[in-house]
């Protein structure tokens, strides 16, 4: 059969309900995926369908496929200027392409186990993200998805917009509490939303929505009331440190209460809290990736008030540059030491070494060790992409270096729901 008669199923992602949270981009183990400012999109030279990106998506936007010859498959280019997908071909079309539409060619890696990272030598490194679950705990509540979709949003008023670091830092963080009224929005710890900023991109186009993840627990911010809140950091420079102005996150901090927003969601079903009693969290994050960890540690502190539940440990890691950029550092200490084990690292404190949340991991190796031990603990990564390597390795240490067989472990972290890595 020749190149030009081979006809394959082209993996392709809908840039009408992405939302660029880039969770496809860092699972996809063979680099298939890429994106640029406004879409995200499949190499088909690269793309070997091992499927490792569709149970994390937390939109259904990565589960498209398209009957394609391959020697006319949708490069990256044509890709990155779509506002929508292509209609599909029909057979009558393929046959005019001079290929079978029934002769699909099922690639021999489509089921393989998914390859090890390579470094730039070509020898094998250590892959994080092959050891992220994207089955939530057996005891989480079930996530509602998907309510309000890219083309029907729905309204939401902010009622609340505090700054929740110390003033004058350089990464100004906001907490914004935002309410629903009568418009059914039910959510869960862990899950996250997207925000539509209003007007155009340079090309005229409408902004596309941006996702930020909820920072209260599933009863809301306000306890009884349809309303949740979100962590969002004024972006004023790229991560070359190039003077930029983040689109979504300088009109979210600069809203007023009263304004009206558009938001869609919620999304997410996998990075979710555990139920059950006894149930130990172990919550790893830095920067604005603590929203998930106060909704889960804020539900919890609520549980623990009426009494109804009988809780296991809470652990937290929690890094910034500095004490002053560290969201809620206040009430971080208000909270009791027997509820709650808090851990922080600052990697730009004058007169101090660096020190990251990896390395605070380390230094309570012994403690980690008796929850890596324990089926009921659960741990759940959350921040930049560029930490997550460093937490893993760090786990995966801490349980070497006591004996554990780290492949087991993990491969169990997995498979049970227990290790979540959101990083973007």
């Amino acid at each position: 059969m020749t190149t030009e008669a081979v006809l394959i199923q082209q993996h392709l992602i809908d840039p009408e309900i992405c939302i660029r949270c880039n969770t496809c981009e860092a699972t996809c183990p063979v680099g298939a995926i890429t994106h640029d400012s406004r879409n995200y999109v499949v190499d088909a030279e690269k793309c070997n369908l091992c499927m490792a990106c569709v149970p994390p998506c937390p939109t259904g936007s990565i589960d498209n496929w398209r009957s394609m010859p391959k020697a006319k498959a949708y490069s990256i280019q044509e890709q990155l200027t779509w506002d929508d997908l292509p209609a599909a071909l029909g057979d009558a079309d393929l046959q005019a392409m001079g290929v079978d539409p029934s002769a699909v060619l099922a690639p021999t890696s489509a089921t393989a186990p998914a390859p090890d990272a390579l470094s730039s030598s070509g020898e094998a490194v250590f892959n994080s993200a092959a050891y992220g679950a994207t089955l939530p705990p057996w005891s989480a509540a079930h996530a509602y998805t998907n309510l309000y979709g890219p083309k029907s949003p729905t309204t939401a008023t902010v009622v609340g917009n505090f700054k929740v670091n110390e003033a004058g830092t350089t990464n100004e963080t906001h907490h914004i509490v935002i309410d629903f009224g009568s418009m059914p929005f039910p959510v869960l710890e862990g899950q996250s939303v997207a925000i539509v900023p209003p007007g155009v991109d340079a090309s005229g186009k409408p902004h596309h929505a941006r996702q930020y993840s909820i920072a209260s627990p599933r009863n809301g911010e306000r306890a009884g009331y349809n309303n949740v809140s979100l962590t969002v950091k004024r972006v004023i420079e790229d991560h070359e440190g190039k003077p930029v102005q983040g689109v979504c996150s300088n009109y979210l901090c600069d809203l007023k209460v009263g304004e009206a927003i558009q938001v869609i969601g919620p999304f997410g079903n996998s990075f979710l809290m555990p139920n059950h009693p006894k149930s130990n969290i172990v919550m790893i994050c830095t920067g604005t990736g603590s929203a998930p960890m106060r909704g889960m540690t804020e539900w919890r502190r609520r549980l623990r008030q009426t009494g109804k539940f009988e809780g296991g440990k809470l652990m937290l890691f929690f890094g910034a540059r500095t004490q002053q950029e560290l969201p809620y550092f206040g009430p971080l200490q208000k909270l009791p030491k027997d509820f709650i084990d808090i851990n922080f690292a600052f990697s730009r404190t004058p007169g101090q070494p660096k020190r990251y949340v990896q390395d605070a991991m380390r230094e309570r190796a012994a403690d980690l060790v008796a929850l890596l031990k324990d089926p009921n603990t659960y741990f759940y990564v959350c921040g930049l992409k560029s930490m997550e390597e460093g937490v893993v390795l760090a786990l995966h240490d801490v349980a070497t270096q006591a004996g554990l067989d780290w492949e087991a472990l993990g491969s169990t972290l997995k498979k049970e729901g227990r290790l979540h890595l959101e990083t973007y």
